[in-house]
């Protein structure tokens, strides 16, 4: 099996969080998600000033591009570009170059593999996050993507909530 790179993309302007939202809804569909791991628009943080206020906003660090954690294969190159939104890969031709891992680092979007001490069926409490404190068995994992599911009660419904490894613990 092949490893998975980091691709660019590019979009029409204005469109990245739309193609962001169209491939995972399409990965969900087509059951890609060990062949498209993950779909980001990168993002900064830029303090502004209006009206002698400061704001703090999100603005999109490259305009007009979506990167994307995938294996290349006719699959998933197929599904990438027949995405609405999208004009094509950034490469020569129609062939999609990698970006190197050098060039991710810079980025902050490297991020190292974080060891796990637990396993499906075993509880976890959640550190951080919208569920700190919550308690869960671990339903599913994905260690390339270093995540995992656990159920959660909400409404009075069990609930699978998506956490990171780094996010949860293992009770003793």
């Amino acid at each position: 099996m092949s490893k998975a790179r980091w691709y660019v993309v590019h979009t029409y302007s204005g469109y990245e969080n739309k193609v962001k939202a169209n491939i995972d809804k399409t990965i969900e569909n087509r059951h890609l998600e060990e062949q498209i791991l993950e779909v980001r628009v990168p993002m900064e943080e830029v303090v502004e000033m209006k009206n002698g206020v400061q704001k703090v906003s999100l603005k999109k660090l490259f305009p007009g591009y979506v990167m994307i954690h995938m294996i290349m294969n006719d699959d998933t190159w197929y599904v990438v570009r027949n995405t609405r939104g999208v004009t094509g890969f950034v490469g020569p031709g129609s062939k999609p170059v990698p970006l190197e891992e050098e060039e991710m680092s810079r980025f902050g979007i490297q991020r190292e593999n974080i060891h796990y001490d637990f396993e499906i069926g075993d509880t976890v409490t959640v550190l951080s996050g919208a569920w700190e404190g919550t308690v869960g068995v671990v339903q599913t994992m994905n260690p390339q993507k270093q995540s995992l599911s656990i159920n959660v009660e909400l409404f009075g419904r069990e609930t699978p909530v998506e956490l990171g490894f780094s996010e949860v613990k293992k009770m003793d």
